[in-house]
Parts: C-alpha cells; structure tokens; sequence
C-alpha cells in the first residue's frame, strides 16, 4: 500500500485550555467582616496581663497593653472606666479583661476593657498610695498633731513580736543607755492576715490603759521585709489606732528605706528598732557628763558670786555711815534747815505772784465785762443798720434806672415797633419765617403776623417776581451768606 503524503494541517493538536478567571477582589468592608466572623471564634472574655503604655484619658481610657514582643490596643469607655477603682498609669502592670473585637473605622482589633486589675507588688503599691493620699487629706500627716517624746520615760511599752530581733535591739539599747526605764513587752503578730487586728487592739489597750500602767511612750516595730511582710502596718485600722492613741508613738518599722503608713501617722519615725530606743531614752553616760558639767559650772558660779558678796561687804564696812553715823546724822540735819528755810521763802514768792495774777486777772475781767461787750456790739449794730439801709437804697436806685433803659432800648429794638410801621412777616410750616414764594407751595397753610395779632390764611397762588442783578447775586451767595443772624431773626419772633 501506498504511502500517503505528509499533511501537516490534517495533524490534530491538544485543544489549550482557556485560562482561569482570577477571583473577584472583596472590598474592605467585606474582610472587616471576615476578621470579625474570626474574632467571633475566640473566647467572649480574656484576661490580658501587660504593661500599660500610651496610656490616655479623656471621657475614654485609650491605651495598649504590652509584653516583650507584641502590643494591644485597648479601649475602655467611660462608664466602665468609673467603676475601676484603680488609677491607670503608664508602665504599671495589669491584667485587663474583656472582649476583643474589630474597629472598623482604623483597621484595629482591640481589646474593649470591663476590669483592670493592678499585679502583685503593683497593686500593693497602688493601695499604699491611695491611702496615704487619704489620710493627707484627714490630717494624720500634720506634724502640728505630733507631740514631743517624754525627756526622761519611766516605763516604754514595745510593741512586737517576742521572736523579733528588732525585740532585742531595743531591750539591748534601753538597757545600755538608760537601765532606769521599765520595758512592758505587748507580744503581737507582725505579719500575716491577723496581724492587722492584733497590732490595732495593743496600741488601744495601751492607750486605754497608758496612766493606770504608767506608760510614758509606744515603741511600734519590727524587723525589715518584703512589702508583703509588712503590710499589715499599712491597714488603716491600724493608722486609725496610732492617730487616736493618747500616748506618744514611736515607729521603726523594717529597715531604712522601708516606709510604711503607721510610722507617717506616729509622733516620731526612726529608721530602725535601735534608733528608735536611742531616741526614746536618754544616754546615761552623756546625762552624768552632763551633770558634772552643770556641777562645775554651778561651783564656779557661787565662788564668783561669794566673791562679789564679800567686796560688797567689805565697801558696806569701808562706809562713813557706819564708821562715823553721828556726824553723818549732824549733816543731815544741817541740811534739812537749809532746805526747811528755802521751801519758807519759795512759799511766800509763790504766794506774792499768784496775789499780782489775781489782781491783774480782775482788772482784765473788768474790761470784759458783759455789760460793756454789750454796749459797744449795740452801737456797731445801729451803725452797720444805718450802713446797709443806705447802701440798699443806693442798689436798687441805680438798678431801676438800669432797667429802664434796657426796657426803652428793647422797645426800640423791638419788632413790634417794625410791625406799628405797618410792617409784618408771614410764618411757614413749623413756624419757620418765610423770606421767599419758593418755600411755599400752593394750597399750604400760611400765617401773617401784624402788630395786633395774627392773620392764618392758604396760598391759592405762589409766583416769584423777577429778580435783579443785585438780587441774583444774593441767591448765588452761600446760605450762610444769605442767612440773616439769629438777632435778625428774633426781630420777627413773639
């Protein structure tokens, strides 16, 4: 059989497959959606613990909780923002609880925040705050509440723990400054969920029992801590109880850098038990110093003072008065007669004087006499009368010949003298004096005033007559030109 020729276009070839459609873009919308339907599949409640950061308040609380890799957004709205009793504050740690979610309009998920609880030490220290703020506030801190510590205690209640070391260093202390003073141990629990109450109920026996016990001063310690260990003194029962006790309080509470809330509220707070004896009891061996300094200055205080008694004695026994008093005695009298005799002759100049006074006095007082004053201030009074009737008459002559002459010069003047010359001017709108046809118009009331009277009358016809040169050149003048002066004008007014 024959082979047939190669035909190339009769070669059938695999069909392409047509490419696929890629997948419809979702919108924005869509994948917010998304992340929310993914959300959906998480707990309803979480509880986050983190640091605070970018921590903002308004009416909301916005910040972000972080931890070493990773941050989360949070919002907690104002209401429930209220009900947290805890401030908030950048770098404190919390654990936050609440529902996450997606915020649309940002792009955010975030935790929306219903409690925030501060973590361990960190709340401890929120707490101690908020109630030191608290007391500031009542007054517990005022040092003017404070009261001096007693110079010299007869018996110091300890309050403490018998197994304390801090037990020891104050009885140690005690014993080497000053051994007179009586320690009364009140043995309490110094940590731990009682210790509170405990510590609260010794400090109110002792001031309820301070005068039958006679309890000078409350020593209030314990050895140093944690916060934890310590902070059954920062309960306010026991800050209540140091404020009201009627003994003073020393507190030494753990070590020196360890603050708690009962040595802010005591009368004195020392750093550590020891200090705290020192300062409650006085050094023995620095009192006797003491004493024998005082000794000293005392001995030589009466040596001097004995000293200035026996020269002063000595000057007493030097005196004339007591070596010579009969001439002393002659002396005196001598000069008693001098001064017996100069007091006699002052009396007698004095009397002579106060005579001369006397005499000049009547001869004033006659001159004065009421009689004559009333006789002279009579005749100035008849003279002044004469005077003002004179004068009187002489003022109102010139002032009625004054005006007479105003009067004849007015009624010259006047426009009733114009208006007897057969004169009159005639009166517009509000009175106003018309000087030509053009300020009236046709069917205006008019008023024509005569010498005896008035003539009220309606324009039938206003036509102005034909000016003159001289006339046209007053119209052309300014209106301050052509206004007559208001003496003029008054010439024309009733």
């Amino acid at each position: 059989m024959a082979r047939l020729p190669f035909d190339p276009d009769r070669i059938e070839l695999p069909r392409p497959e047509p490419p696929a459609r890629p997948p419809r873009p979702m919108t924005v919308s869509e994948v917010a959606s998304m992340i929310r339907d993914a959300l959906a599949q998480t707990p309803q409640r979480l509880r986050v613990v983190g640091e605070v950061s970018n921590f903002t308040s308004r009416s909301h609380w916005f910040f972000s909780i972080k931890d070493a890799s990773a941050a989360l957004r949070c919002v907690c709205f104002a209401s429930v923002a209220r009900r947290i009793g805890t401030q908030v504050k950048d770098g404190m740690e919390v654990v936050a609880t609440g529902r996450l979610d997606f915020y649309d309009a940002q792009g955010h998920v975030q935790l929306y925040v219903e409690a925030i609880e501060p973590v361990g030490a960190g709340a401890l220290e929120m707490k101690f705050r908020e109630l030191c703020e608290q007391l500031r506030r009542e007054g517990y801190f005022d040092e003017e509440r404070k009261r001096a510590i007693p110079l010299l205690p007869r018996r110091v209640a300890v309050i403490t723990s018998r197994s304390a070391a801090a037990l020891q260093d104050v009885v140690n202390t005690t014993r080497q400054r000053w051994p007179a003073c009586r320690l009364l141990l009140y043995d309490v629990r110094v940590q731990g969920d009682a210790a509170a109450d405990e510590i609260a109920r010794a400090i109110e026996d002792v001031s309820a029992q301070g005068d039958r016990l006679g309890i000078d001063v409350v020593i209030l310690t314990r050895g140093g801590g944690s916060i934890e260990d310590l902070w059954s003194f920062n309960e306010r029962i026991v800050a209540d109880a140091v404020h009201q006790c009627r003994i003073p309080v020393v507190a030494a509470i753990g070590h020196e850098t360890d603050t708690t809330i009962a040595e802010l509220v005591a009368d004195l707070r020392c750093a550590t038990p020891t200090q705290a004896a020192v300062n409650v009891v006085p050094d023995q061996a620095a009192l006797m110093m003491q004493l024998r300094q005082y000794e000293q200055r005392l001995g030589t205080h009466l040596k001097r003072h004995l000293e200035s008694c026996r020269q002063q004695l000595r000057a007493i026994d030097r005196h004339e008065l007591f070596r010579r008093p009969r001439s002393v005695a002659e002396r005196a009298g001598e000069r008693l007669a001098r001064l017996t005799e100069r007091l006699a002759v002052a009396a007698r100049q004095r009397a002579m004087t106060a005579d001369q006074r006397l005499a000049r006095a009547r001869h004033d007082l006659a001159a004065v006499a009421p009689s004559a004053i009333l006789r002279l201030a009579r005749s100035r009074v008849a003279e002044l009368e004469a005077r003002m009737r004179r004068g009187a008459r002489a003022s109102l002559e010139r002032r009625r010949e004054r005006i007479d002459a105003f009067e004849r010069q007015l009624r010259a003047v006047g426009p009733g003298q114009v208006l007897a010359r057969g004169y009159s001017y005639t009166l517009g709108r509000a009175e106003r004096l018309l000087r030509s046809t053009r300020e009236v118009a046709t069917g205006e009331p008019i008023t024509t005033v005569l010498v005896d009277g008035r003539i009220r009358s309606r324009v039938i016809d206003a036509t102005a007559a034909e000016s003159s040169p001289a006339e046209e050149r007053r119209e052309s003048k300014p209106d301050d030109e052509q206004t007559p002066s208001g003496d003029q004008l008054d010439l024309f007014r009733q």
